[in-house]
């Protein structure tokens, strides 16, 4: 009985708790203040209360002024709020109401950026994890997205950054199928890992895992006891990747192995915006908004200096304890 009352309790709290999370909105406010506040959540980055003011928008006004806006600006709240799933099928929704729409390229871009760090989460955003080794739908998804955004708007401002995230997208599925033909290997499923390693030959030309791809296929196809295949690959390898670890100083097979580095995860990923969220993920209508380039720069530049008078000590520890490695608690100084 006592563990019930327990439970009954518990689930009493949880449920305040969640009543708690969601602001009251008042039902006299009117479109033009709504939108503000709303606004105002997003400029102060309290994505949650912005998320609940833009759906109290659109359903009390669903025909006015500020109602596409605010389905965009959804998108937007949803995606920084790492409610992945859910700014997907904003931007769905919005694509199917507003296909004409002059910013409906925005809804397909941040469709595949939400597919694109779907997979990330916390810890993967600070901890060096081989993104590769997981399973690559997310991966094909963002993919397919971005190529749909590409097709239909070859001309948006968005098409270069999905073009780069895709070249990444791309060299992340063939890392991949390696890992899978790594398995077949050690598994000495020769026919299997030789048919991962072909698909990336034949379909994935110009990523980093073609040079692993034919040194698979050179000693699967050994195993195999299919020479000409073997050598064909060999070949290949020897001309385009002499200094491949599989071979020795003469050019000759010596034997494959795991050598793919790890990709450096997430930090290798920086330049396209997945720590730092890219400019083009803003809404349209917010974009103007943003700090002129000359201005991020100085501000980061001023970030660097500061940061490189403190001790990693300092900053790990939030200042807790001193560069010279005491401990302190220093009350700030009174402002006159």
């Amino acid at each position: 009985m006592i563990k019930y009352s327990l439970l009954l309790s518990l689930a009493l709290l949880l449920s305040a708790c969640a009543s708690d999370s969601k602001q009251d909105i008042p039902e006299e406010l009117t479109e033009a203040e709504l939108y503000q506040q709303a606004q105002l959540a997003l400029d102060t980055s309290n994505y949650s209360n912005a998320i609940d003011k833009l759906r109290a928008l659109e359903s009390r006004f669903p025909f006015g002024s500020y109602a596409e806006q605010a389905q965009l600006d959804l998108i937007f709240a949803y995606y920084k709020n790492q409610e992945q799933e859910a700014a997907k099928a904003s931007a769905e929704r919005f694509i199917r109401l507003h296909p004409q729409h002059e910013n409906v390229d925005y809804a397909y871009y941040m469709k595949g950026l939400a597919s694109y760090t779907a997979d990330v989460g916390f810890i993967e955003r600070f901890v060096e994890i081989d993104m590769s080794k997981r399973d690559p739908g997310q991966a094909r998804d963002s993919f397919n997205e971005f190529s749909e955004l590409l097709k239909r708007f070859p001309n948006s401002r968005y098409a270069p950054d999905a073009q780069k995230r895709m070249i990444h997208l791309r060299n992340q599925l063939s890392r991949y199928e390696i890992h899978v033909a790594n398995y077949y290997m050690k598994r000495k499923a020769y026919v299997a890992a030789a048919n991962r390693a072909r698909f990336v030959v034949e379909n994935m030309q110009e990523t980093p895992a073609i040079p692993d791809a034919l040194a698979i296929l050179v000693e699967a196809n050994q195993h195999l006891g299919l020479t000409k295949a073997s050598n064909n690959a060999l070949k290949v390898l020897r001309t385009n990747y002499p200094k491949h670890p599989a071979l020795d100083s003469q050019g000759n097979f010596v034997q494959y192995k795991v050598y793919y580095d790890v990709d450096p995860s997430v930090w290798n990923i920086v330049s396209f915006g997945l720590l730092d969220d890219p400019e083009e993920s803003i809404p349209p209508s917010r974009q103007q908004a943003v700090e002129p380039a000359e201005e991020k720069e100085q501000e980061k530049t001023e970030d660097e200096q500061t940061s490189g008078d403190r001790s990693w000590l300092n900053i790990m520890t939030f200042g807790v304890v001193g560069d010279d490695g005491s401990e302190h608690s220093e009350e700030p100084e009174a402002t006159e």
